[in-house]
């Protein structure tokens, strides 16, 4: 999976988030990413490596 990742860029993770969505919208990168859930809205601050981790595949 290619790791250029931009803002605003649409992502699918391995596991639903509790709210039932598994689709985020990345709102910063950096070290860390910050996503926000497509969903309920809550935003989340991740590691790169853990990030890299739980996409599945980019929208």
């Amino acid at each position: 999976m290619d790791k250029n990742y931009e803002l605003n860029t649409i992502v699918q993770t391995k596991k639903k988030h509790p709210c039932g969505s598994d689709t985020w919208k990345i709102i910063r990168l950096g070290m860390d990413i910050k996503i926000k859930c497509e969903g309920c809205g809550r935003i989340v601050m991740l590691p790169r490596d853990k990030f890299e981790k739980r996409i599945k595949k980019i929208l």
